[in-house]
């Protein structure tokens, strides 16, 4: 007699055939957003209500602003919530030795952990504890304006040095257009991208707790910023200052076509689209090129956001059917739909396919497809995106671009001061 193998789902509902006469439990969920996201969430909880009366989900949910400091006071004092809406760059504050959260892969007779690529779960993997399951993934594409591109007559580039002279010949057809627009977060990505591409090295090393490049490579890595500026690739950061603190997607040349494109999230493409004054004026996805004999397109691959489970909770395994149930079951996913972006879990990529939620031409998903296509391997650390740094960053490029120091010096100052932050910050995540 033939046997028929047990699936995941078959498996969870042996598991579950005795919920309804198990004990009454109450979970807390947290999460931010807008109100479409919490009406979402909170119909999708409604419904995992009913699938397990004997568990209650008291929903704590707010808007972004004072949610991470709420959420540090109650870690800090052990009464987080059951299951947490994470971001991807707190593990180092929360979780620098992956005990922050519970490991996951501790409740996976309870938890589909096959719906998600192993790189996918290696994102939220500390120390091989799973410490989330990651909504969604993102990474920057380019995007083009390709109306405008057709008026100049230049074609998109192909590789670094095409991207170069596409910015010259802008400039050459009119001084106050460039092929993009880069905010200092986007050109630090796209800096990334070519070390990554060059070297093949991640840019920290967590176990040392230090940046692998060397005194020479920070050199080369502003020296590309300067290039790409001077190229008039993007907008200097003396240029975007000049057009107020608005984000570039508000300012007037990006709504009046000035500039060509972005390199952006592809979760946030169709809102830079949209912002678009001239209604045939559209985006489209752009080739990603990389260095000859490059292994690793270095993308800044990330998780747009996880659901966490607290490692104090006294129910993990009623916890781990929550996400599950959010994650990867009909009811959840058609309830949450894309308020938390496009899902990496392929049953819920499936459904929302198959019931038209998600739009395969749409600017997210080309995106998602494009990246997701690249190698990728060559992982970036959560550090990368520690404010801190990031803020140094900022500050280092303002001043090479108002002239205030040569690339050799940023670079010496940035190298110095980057690893006293990093110091500093793995020294406060181990408390």
């Amino acid at each position: 007699m033939l046997l028929r193998p047990i699936t995941f789902a078959a498996t969870l509902l042996l598991a579950t055939s005795g919920m309804a006469q198990a004990e009454n439990v109450e979970l807390r969920l947290s999460w931010w957003g807008g109100n479409s996201r919490h009406q979402a969430t909170l119909q999708a909880v409604k419904a995992f209500e009913e699938k397990y009366p004997n568990i209650k989900v008291q929903a704590e949910y707010a808007g972004w602003e004072g949610y991470l400091s709420r959420f540090t006071t109650q870690i800090a004092g052990g009464k987080e919530p059951d299951v947490i809406q994470t971001n991807w760059n707190w593990l180092p504050i929360f979780s620098k030795d992956g005990t922050g959260f519970y490991d996951l892969n501790q409740v996976a007779n309870k938890l589909d952990l096959t719906q998600y690529e192993p790189q996918s779960l290696e994102t939220v993997t500390v120390n091989g504890k799973l410490n989330g399951i990651p909504v969604a993934a993102t990474a920057r594409s380019f995007y083009y304006n390709k109306k405008k591109w057709e008026e100049m007559g230049i074609a998109y580039p192909q590789s670094w040095d095409e991207l170069k002279a596409a910015g010259l010949a802008f400039k050459a057809k009119d001084e106050n257009s460039y092929p993009l627009v880069l905010d200092y977060m986007e050109s630090l990505t796209l800096l990334h991208s070519f070390m990554v591409q060059k070297y093949n090295i991640p840019a920290i090393d967590e176990k040392s707790g230090k940046f692998t490049y060397t005194p020479a490579q920070w050199e080369e890595f502003f020296q590309v910023y300067k290039d790409l500026v001077d190229s008039h690739v993007f907008p200097s950061m003396r240029v975007l200052a000049s057009y107020g603190k608005a984000n570039t997607w508000e300012m007037k040349p990006w709504i009046n076509s000035d500039w060509g494109g972005i390199y952006m999230w592809n979760t946030n493409a169709n809102m830079y689209e949209n912002n678009l004054a001239a209604p045939n004026n559209k985006l489209e996805l752009g080739p990603f090129f990389m260095l000859p004999g490059a292994k690793d397109a270095g993308l800044f691959f990330k998780p747009t956001m996880m659901f966490s489970i607290s490692r104090t909770t006294k129910h993990p395994e009623e916890a781990a059917l929550l996400v599950n149930f959010l994650m990867n079951e009909p009811a959840g996913i058609k309830a949450m739909g894309l308020e938390r972006g496009v899902p990496l879990s392929k049953t819920a990529y499936q459904q929302l396919v198959q019931d038209g939620t998600i739009q395969e031409g749409s600017l997210a998903v080309a995106g998602m497809k494009s990246f997701m296509a690249l190698p990728h391997n060559v992982p970036t650390s959560p550090y990368f995106d520690y404010p801190q740094f990031v803020a140094l960053y900022h500050e280092t490029i303002q001043n090479i671009d108002q002239g205030n120091i040569t690339v050799k010096q940023a670079a010496a100052s940035f190298a110095k001061n980057a690893e006293r932050i990093m110091k500093r910050t793995m020294k406060e995540s181990a408390k």
